[in-house]
């Protein structure tokens, strides 16, 4: 088995396509499951965001599970595979790892080093994991790339190459009103992105932030953590009216913010959702400039600038070292299911010579009987230890698989018998399970 990632994201497709392939809720869900029901795939994740659509699976046959999980994307987006496929990049085994890393640690984001990818990541091993559609190697690998995210935040400077989508929107909305202090902020939306919204308006100095949403109660919530004020969602038409910059990010499938509600003049409106809020005929509005994801994506907002390319390099290292350390740990974790079973038939050897033994003569006594089956497995430990210890540090060198086919074959071992052990070890590494081999187990 083997890890694979098919998606799209900002890098490769327009916003308009990323809206139509994006899912969440209940088609977020079926997706999940169609994948898994695939006979090349044992486990999967999906990450659908605004900026990336990308499908993590454990998969036996490359070639057949990247058919598969192209055409499930465009099954449940309704773009022919043929059109999504130019926009679809397909990362395996290493490639694979070396990509949620750098996700993880927002490196592959479209506002470098922005921390909701974490948050987006988390999300989605919960979901895998709530509807069982996440097994022991994804599992291991996700939580790493959360570590790895941690990690580079906490290490790096890389949080300064772009707080967040919503920082660079706000730059953006002083090209066009000037400073921002003073000025009148509408929020549409309550959820997560709102909230980050509305906090960095508050650190931008701005003090009169006006929040609507459908559900009222989570507006007046919101509102009061940043000492604004909510107001009904009947009333959205009249707060667009006293409004100078409009932060729209709702859950909604339709248009939120039609054309005839905004009133022309000097105003900005940064719309963060997928699909949009606001109505592009907006932006034929006199004065009124409206700002989507497809235009941050155009304007390089995100990109930072060459004083943060240290930082950059900073967390490019640590993806580098964080994805050698895993990759040397996994070919390793791969050659002891061998191990095990070259030290299971050394023991059945021990047992059955000792056996022999006692009924070649039966006069030993009891005592010297011990005695002896000490000093042969005494000598049969001896001389496995340095062949084992080995074949493990071999291991975690790229071709570590060759070394496990080696010692299997110069020790006739049974290929059942390491299968055997990796199926115990498969359940034993389920998420809430004990993941710590026994003393017996390593070899020890």
């Amino acid at each position: 088995m083997s890890v694979l990632v098919v998606g799209l994201s900002h890098r490769t497709a327009p916003v308009a396509l990323l809206e139509r392939v994006s899912v969440s809720g209940d088609s977020l869900v079926k997706l999940l499951r169609d994948v898994q029901q695939d006979a090349h795939v044992a486990e999967v994740m999906v990450i659908s965001s605004c900026n990336r659509v990308e499908v993590y699976a454990e998969v036996d046959r490359f070639h057949a599970a990247v058919t598969s999980i192209s055409r499930l994307l465009g099954a449940h987006s309704g773009v022919p595979v043929e059109q999504l496929a130019s926009h679809l990049y397909v990362h395996y085994e290493d490639r694979a790892v070396e990509h949620l890393f750098s996700v993880g640690a927002g490196l592959d984001s479209m506002v470098v080093g922005e921390g909701q990818i974490l948050g987006q990541v988390r999300a989605a091993l919960k979901l895998a994991q709530q509807e069982g559609t996440l097994g022991p190697t994804l599992n291991e690998l996700v939580q790493q790339s959360l570590r790895v995210g941690k990690r580079a935040h906490t290490e790096t400077g890389i949080d300064r190459v772009g707080a967040s989508l919503v920082g660079v929107g706000l730059t953006l909305a002083e090209r066009v009103l000037g400073p921002l202090p003073g000025r009148r902020a509408l929020v549409v939306g309550a959820g997560s992105m709102s909230a980050l919204s509305a906090a960095t308006l508050q650190r931008a100095g701005v003090t009169d932030i006006v929040v609507v949403n459908r559900t009222h109660d989570r507006a007046v919530r919101l509102a009061q953590t940043v000492g604004g004020r909510a107001a009904p969602f009947g009333d959205l038409p009249a707060e667009l009216a006293e409004a100078d910059l409009v932060i729209s990010c709702t859950g909604a499938t339709d248009v939120v913010l039609t054309a005839d509600m905004v009133t022309p003049r000097e105003m900005f409106l940064l719309d963060l959702a997928l699909p949009h809020d606001v109505d592009p005929a907006v932006r034929r509005l006199p004065g009124v400039t409206l700002v989507g994801l497809e235009t941050m994506q155009e304007s390089e907002a995100g990109t930072g600038d060459e004083g943060h390319a240290e930082a950059i390099a900073a967390v490019r290292a640590i993806v580098t070292q964080e994805v050698d350390a895993y990759l040397s740990a996994e070919r390793a974790a791969r050659v002891t299911p061998t191990v095990v079973a070259l030290r299971s038939k050394a023991a059945q050897v021990v047992e059955a010579e000792l056996g022999r033994l006692v009924s070649r003569v039966p006069e030993l006594d009891g005592r010297a009987r011990d005695e002896v089956a000490q000093t042969v497995r005494r000598v049969v430990d001896k001389l496995l230890h340095e062949p084992t210890v080995r074949v493990k540090q071999l291991a975690e060198s790229p071709a570590g698989d060759h070394y496990a086919e080696a010692l299997r074959e110069l020790f006739n071992l049974d290929p059942k018998v390491p299968e055997a052990v990796r199926r115990i070890e498969t359940i034993d590494a389920e998420p809430g399970r004990n993941t710590e081999p026994s003393k017996k187990e390593a070899g020890l």
